[in-house]
Parts: structure tokens; sequence; C-alpha cells
């Protein structure tokens, strides 16, 4: 009951929080290495739609596939295996603030059921280095700026090698330059081949890093691909 064309396939999905309906016959189709923007009002729904996507937030009707998991089917049991298929990047960062950067991501590793201490560590590496942080593993998250705290937060959501990375307004806290950078190293993880949804506000970005864009708008999803119209 899956489809293997797309990573991401919702058809006719209607999505709820506390019985109202926030959108409507929303369909998407995804393929991998997509580079996705959802732009809407606040409380227009991107939020809970990239919820569904990993199943934090069950549908009210409707199919829907994400990474090889048919959602309106999945037990509670395999939501684990799929969020390991997903990374997160959260805009209020989510970070342990008693804890160093390294220790940040050691936690995630030995929550998902790394065990190897030398394993852990290159893997820690390995994010670190992609996202230009090594050099502040030591460091705690209150001795970090805003941008390098995202960059700590992408890495951990690179850390289980996902297939699809969801961000939710990453660089809704940062200045301009800082913005332009996340979305740099963003945009060239998309091109690794995994496939990025983010949602935004910033049309800035999206005239200057250019893919699909979708709007959350009056309860449904709509397609757009002129990103000018948006501008």
């Amino acid at each position: 009951m899956t489809n293997n064309n797309f990573i991401i396939d919702l058809n006719s999905v209607s999505i709820k929080q506390a019985e109202k309906t926030v959108l409507s016959n929303v369909n998407l189709r995804v393929s991998t290495g997509e580079f996705i923007y959802l732009i809407g009002k606040v409380g227009s729904g991107k939020t809970s739609l990239i919820k569904v996507l990993y199943a934090d937030l069950g549908i009210a009707s409707g199919k829907a596939s994400v990474a090889g998991y048919y959602l309106p089917l999945i037990r509670r049991k395999q939501i684990p295996f799929l969020r390991r298929k997903i990374g997160v990047v959260f805009q209020d960062f989510q970070l342990l603030e008693d804890r160093t950067v390294y220790m940040n991501l050691e936690f995630v590793l030995k929550a998902t059921g790394w065990k190897k201490k030398d394993t852990i560590e290159t893997r820690i590496k390995e994010v670190l280095t992609k996202v230009d942080m090594l050099d502040n593993y030591h460091k705690m998250p209150h001795e970090l700026s805003g941008g390098e705290k995202q960059r700590v937060v992408i890495a951990r959501a690179l850390l289980n090698s996902p297939d699809i990375i969801l961000a939710d307004e990453p660089t809704g806290n940062l200045d301009p330059e800082t913005s332009e950078d996340l979305m740099s190293l963003l945009v060239d993880i998309s091109k690794s081949g995994k496939t990025v949804i983010m949602a935004t506000h910033q049309h800035d970005l999206i005239e200057k890093f250019p893919n699909k864009v979708y709007e959350c708008y009056d309860g449904e999803l709509i397609e757009s691909n002129m990103v000018e119209s948006y501008l």
C-alpha cells in the first residue's frame, strides 16, 4: 500500500487539529531529492502538514505514504522506524542545554540504537564536518550563535542518514546573512539526494533559492511553479 515512485505521496488528505479541519483535500507528491517550499500565513496549516509527515499528527481521511510507510495503517511501534528516515529541523532548535554539542548528538545516536563508541564518534564528526561545526563540538548551546545552533540542529537531523529533511521555519530567528548560509547548506543537502521540505515565510529566500512552492491557503494546499507570484 505504498508508492514506489514518490517518497511522499498524499492523496485527498484531510488534516484536523482539535477537531477543527486545518487542511482538506491535500494532494502532494514529492520525489527523492526534490526541494519543496511550504508557505502560508501563521495558522494556515504548514506545521500541521509537517507533523503529519513524521507521524506526530494523524490524518482525518485520505491516503498517505511517507518513506515506504502507509500512514493510515502505521502502528505505534513502527513510528520510530519511520522517523529514522526523517530528519526534523526546528525553528527553536530544541537542543539539550545542559550538554555539549557532541553530547547532544551522542544522545540521539544512542537513543536510536547506536552502541559502539568509535562508530558514534565517527558519525558525529562526519555530520559536524558537513555543517562546518566540528571545531565547536565541545561547546555548550548557550555558547553558540543562533546560526551555529541551527547548524548543529541540521547535523542532528542528518545523523541517521535520513531520506527526508523536514525544516519548519529554520531561518525564522536568524539574520539575513546567516539565513542565506543555512539555505545554501539545505540546498546542498537536497542536491546530495535527500528530499527537503521547508516551511518558511521568507519570500526573499525563495527568490534567491528558487524551487517548487506550495501554499497553505484557505484550508487547501495549492501548488505554484511560478515563484514570482509569491513575491
